[in-house]
């Protein structure tokens, strides 16, 4: 048994429900942890194996409700391979000083970059233009694009994603303002602190980065839309409940929205794994017509990169936590 687990009951059990890197297993194995891969079993399977887990690393496939906490006794913490914790009931987590362990740091570049390609799809037509080329037609004044440089750039949320997507817009040679409701004194060199009115009123572009959570629920809004001076794009590398998707149609139909890129939809299901496009609702369909648009599938934080970032990270953190003071 290493230095980092010491003290700790033997053997220390961790249970992983979604597979991560090889490096993630590698690293448990290395410090004395034992691995049990439950990939592909379904919940009560997992509940049952939660009886003798010391440990459990996620990524979104089930929910770590109070159920599959009350299943687990000798439960020491969570390890979500990613940001979001909306399926982790943080509040009987706590009540069972349950440790919850994220790793945004993994994927924050990946994001960033995403985002910046999805802003410059829009801007620059490029969508558009790719399939009207394929489709026999070559439409150039239609198509004509418009600079990032000189405008301004909103960025709501400012943890690890916010700040790797401000340090990507510094080349751009654009004004970059921050909000987050959650901190203070965040300013930097990469973008400058303000209120949410100041933003609404000066920026051209918001990038959306802020967590799911009861009270971010349709946070934007038609009404949050609308109370911006200028029309703006708008990019959703976070989450899809965080924006109202019929707000957002009536904010592009009047021209309150120029475009649109979305990573992420309110209709997602909780794994984020499956969709049925085709048979959302009217919102949806008009995004899917929209020529303004930008649609992937969740994918922002997807890189090779970022798959073995999250595992180190979480190695790092889950190694942290096991160490004695």
């Amino acid at each position: 048994m290493s230095m980092a687990t010491q003290g700790i009951e033997s053997p220390f059990r961790v249970l992983l429900i979604d597979e991560p890197h090889p490096f993630l297993v590698q690293g448990l194995a290395s410090i004395g942890l034992l691995c049990m891969e439950m990939y592909h079993a379904d919940r009560d399977a997992l509940l049952q194996a939660a009886a003798d887990v010391d440990g459990v690393v996620v990524r979104s496939r089930i929910r770590i409700d109070a159920a599959f906490l009350q299943a687990a006794p000798r439960l020491r913490f969570v390890a979500r391979l990613g940001v979001g914790v909306e399926h982790i009931d943080l509040v009987a987590a706590q009540e069972r000083n349950v440790a919850v362990l994220t790793s945004p740091e993994g994927s924050m570049d990946t994001v960033a970059e995403h985002a910046i390609g999805m802003l410059l799809m829009l801007m620059n037509n490029l969508g558009r233009a790719d399939r009207q080329v394929r489709e026999g037609a070559w439409v150039r004044a239609g198509n004509r694009g418009a600079e990032i440089k000189g405008r301004t750039v909103g960025i709501l949320g400012y943890g690890n994603m916010g700040k790797a997507f401000a340090q990507r817009l510094s080349g751009f040679g654009a004004t970059v303002l921050a909000y987050d409701k959650f901190r203070t004194q965040y300013g930097d060199s990469f973008a400058q602190e303000v209120s949410l009115e100041t933003l609404q009123a000066a920026c051209d572009i918001l990038s959306i980065h802020i967590p799911y959570m009861t009270e971010n629920h349709y946070f934007i809004n038609y009404d949050f839309l609308n109370s911006f001076k200028k029309p703006i794009y708008l990019i959703n590398t976070a989450r899809g409940l965080v924006l109202e998707t019929a707000g957002l149609v009536r904010a592009m139909e009047e021209g309150k929205v120029l475009g649109a890129g979305l990573d992420v939809i309110e209709y997602e299901e909780l794994s984020f794994e499956h969709l049925q496009p085709l048979a959302l609702p009217e919102p949806f369909q008009f995004l899917r017509r929209s020529d303004r648009v930008v649609l992937t599938p969740h994918i922002a934080g997807w890189s090779f990169e970022s798959n073995e970032g999250h595992a180190r990270v979480i190695f790092e953190k889950i190694q942290s936590f096991l160490r004695p003071c």
